[in-house]
């Protein structure tokens, strides 16, 4: 069943439409793939999901909440998180210490509570801790649990994005280029982990991601925008037989 339905949404800058009136559905428990040349549009749209553009028109609607005009942490707060393409990560902090921060918005004790830190301050504090280091373990990052992110590798750097998003404990996980720039090992293990995501904890996934061998091999269904619009929808074997599709990535002979 679809939960997340993007309607004839169009985002304009000025006199450029980034997308003109997209249309698509994600449907709970699978992986979707987004797709398309540079500066196709894919992610605009996550911007658009995740509140940090809001569409010039159109709709977005998630269950029985209203996406179109809510904020960034309204977003977070309805269970979607999202993990960036470029690393938005505190490099001067520890692994810990980053998906620490990233449950503050489930942190409802009062600034007393927290100045005595007994009580409620105390016991969320466990909890949030608890979380934290089950993601941790999930991820595999026991080993740089305590080290500077800033220390650390790119690859592992990005699984430590991926894996504060998860810290929000999502329904739906956007994902933003997770493997761009990674060597093909380091590629497999963040392909294992989006499986595991998946499977293991039953969290919808939407990927953006240039490498079409990665994608047809795990996405459910996919999504192909062209210049800021849908030029195709369907399952791996459907979009690698559109012919708008390939003429959008090879051309015309």
């Amino acid at each position: 069943m679809s939960y997340l339905n993007i309607s004839n949404v169009t985002l304009s800058f000025g006199g450029l439409n980034a997308l003109s009136n997209v249309n698509m559905h994600i449907e709970k428990g699978l992986i979707t793939s987004i797709i398309g040349p540079n500066g196709a549009g894919k992610t605009s749209i996550l911007n658009c999901i995740s509140g940090f553009y809001h569409p010039t028109r159109g709709t977005i609607l998630y269950g029985n909440h209203n996406l179109t005009h809510a904020s960034p942490h309204q977003v977070s707060a309805m269970g979607i998180a999202r993990a960036f393409q470029n690393l938005e990560l505190f490099r001067g902090l520890s692994v810990l210490d980053n998906l620490m921060l990233a449950r503050h918005i489930k942190l409802d004790y009062n600034f007393f509570q927290a100045v005595i830190f007994r009580g409620k301050a105390s016991r969320v504090e466990a909890e949030n801790r608890a979380a934290v280091e089950e993601v941790i373990d999930f991820m595999e990052l026991e080993a740089h649990r305590k080290s500077l992110v800033g220390n650390l590798s790119y690859g592992v750097q990005k699984k430590v994005e991926v894996a504060r998003a998860l810290t929000l404990e999502p329904d739906l996980l956007l994902l933003d280029e997770p493997m761009a720039g990674m060597n093909i090992e380091e590629k497999e293990d963040i392909v294992r982990f989006i499986m595991d995501i998946k499977k293991e904890r039953g969290i919808t996934v939407v990927l953006v991601e240039h490498d079409l061998g990665v994608v047809m091999d795990i996405s459910d269904r996919i999504h192909v925008l062209d210049f800021g619009q849908v030029i195709g929808s369907g399952r791996p074997h459907e979009i690698a037989a559109d012919q708008r599709v390939i003429k959008a990535y090879i051309g015309e002979a």
